[in-house]
């Protein structure tokens, strides 16, 4: 490992990012979903429309990364968007408890604090994993992305029953008191993992620019935009989470309805098998981790092949799904979904790890913006997913008049979409190309490790 790369108790502070990071979206995401609906007796369509403008506002990832590249320092835009995630997270307590008595202005502030929550997620998620990036050594980044997604499951989970238990008996000012509690604890957890870890990484750059006597090129965005999107890399990737992602949301928000409507489970029992699913894809995260990095050291599979292997494994647990309806009560639900899990934590992993991988390949100081764009393109699609999942299963039911012909239907599609994104994925080379530099610098071997040793 490189003097200069982050060890496993660096890539674990890291990570608790994640986890305060989670910790505030599980709130806005799920628990004042639930009080907006079932407390406040709300149209669900309302948080519905909240947490898509949460993904909607991510298309700004691309600018928020031009942002930290220009600057050349990620710490500054990690903690500015954790304090803007916490501020959108307590904001939207206070909208949800003054829907109550005044809807019109607490829909109006919600509809800010969402906006708010959606910016402070793209700007603190990007420019963390660009720094995992660029100080995790090759052979740990698959390991570094399980960890830190992990971390971020267990702030969603540790969240979940830890508010759940403060907010009862519930009252609208309890949910502010709890929220304001998590999103002040998740700010001070962020902020002292991330002190020190990024060292003096613009100094010490603009000292050697300096000493080699040369400005370096600040682009305007929409030409840095333009030159990573001329990269053929970087926009086969791009396309590629989005047409997989798309097939991965499009299957969160149907599969237990399906359970309902075609296997007669009760919702105690679809919410099991949720946590069935949940369970293989932690188990999927966890192989890759462990295959491609520390102890597989990319004899078990390389980034692409588990990226090409998830995506097709997804698709036939998926097609299974679209048999299991016809079949009925005789078909093994429980275990497909498992698979399905295994395999949709598997492909999440290894296009995780390719993005860190290749994030570095291309022009140089572009990491933000390539980061930004495939960060945008997996928030986009995964709202887009889950909404067109719910709208064709509807469509399908009215054009058809049955629940099996529908739901099969939508997950047989779901299928063809991760086969075209397993065609893309064999594309895409995971290994980081030469890097292409706006301006050439003529600096000696030793001057830049003097200099890069001072982190």
């Amino acid at each position: 490992m490189s003097g200069n790369a982050l060890g496993w108790l660096g890539i674990f502070r890291l990570g608790l990012v994640q986890t305060a990071l989670g910790a505030i979206v599980v709130l806005t995401t799920s628990t004042m979903n639930r009080v907006m609906v079932v407390e406040l007796a709300l149209p669900a369509m309302l948080p519905g429309a909240l947490v898509a403008l949460h993904y909607a506002m991510q298309v700004f990832r691309p600018r928020l990364g031009h942002g930290s590249d220009v600057g050349g320092r990620r710490t500054p835009w990690i903690i500015g968007g954790m304090a803007t995630l916490a501020a959108g997270g307590v904001l939207a307590a206070s909208a949800t408890a003054w829907m109550g008595t005044n809807q019109v202005p607490a829909i109006l502030l919600a509809v800010a604090a969402y906006a708010l929550i959606g910016i402070g997620v793209g700007a603190a998620g990007t420019s963390l994993l660009v720094l995992l990036a660029k100080r995790v050594d090759p052979d740990r980044r698959a390991a570094a992305a399980t960890i830190v997604w992990i971390m971020m499951i267990g702030g969603f989970a540790v969240t979940a029953g830890v508010a759940g238990h403060l907010l009862d008996p519930f009252t609208p000012a309890r949910l502010v008191e709890v929220t304001s509690i998590v999103a002040a604890v998740a700010f001070a957890v962020s902020f002292l993992a991330v002190w020190g870890v990024e060292g003096s990484t613009a100094t010490t750059q603009s000292v050697v620019v300096q000493q080699a006597g040369i400005a370096a090129h600040k682009p305007s965005f929409r030409e840095a935009l333009t030159q990573v999107w001329e990269e053929p890399r970087a926009r086969r990737f791009a396309i590629f989470i989005f047409v997989s992602m798309l097939a991965y949301g499009a299957q969160d928000l149907i599969l237990d309805p399906f359970a309902g409507a075609v296997f007669g489970f009760t919702p105690g029992q679809s919410t099991k098998l949720s946590g069935i699913q949940h369970s293989g894809v932690l188990l999927g995260m966890i192989l890759v981790g462990i295959a491609v990095s520390a102890v597989g050291r990319g004899r078990v599979g390389s980034l692409r092949t588990w990226s090409v292997g998830g995506c097709l494994a997804s698709a036939l647990a998926l097609f299974g799904l679209a048999l299991a309806g016809f079949v009925g009560p005789a078909w093994p639900l429980k275990p497909s979904v498992f698979l399905l899990g295994v395999a949709n934590g598997a492909y999440a992993i290894a296009a995780i790890g390719s993005m860190m991988a290749l994030v570095g390949s291309g022009r140089e100081s572009r990491e933000g913006v390539r980061m930004g764009l495939w960060g945008a393109a997996q928030a986009i699609a995964f709202g887009l997913g889950g909404f067109l999942g719910t709208v064709a299963s509807d469509l399908a039911r009215y054009l058809f008049g049955s629940p099996v012909v529908a739901y099969s239907a939508v997950f047989g599609c779901e299928a063809a979409l991760f086969l075209v994104a397993a065609g893309l994925a064999a594309r895409i080379d995971s290994t980081p190309a030469a890097r292409q530099d706006d301006v050439s610098i003529s600096i000696g071997r030793d001057d830049y490790v003097a200099g890069m040793n001072q982190l």
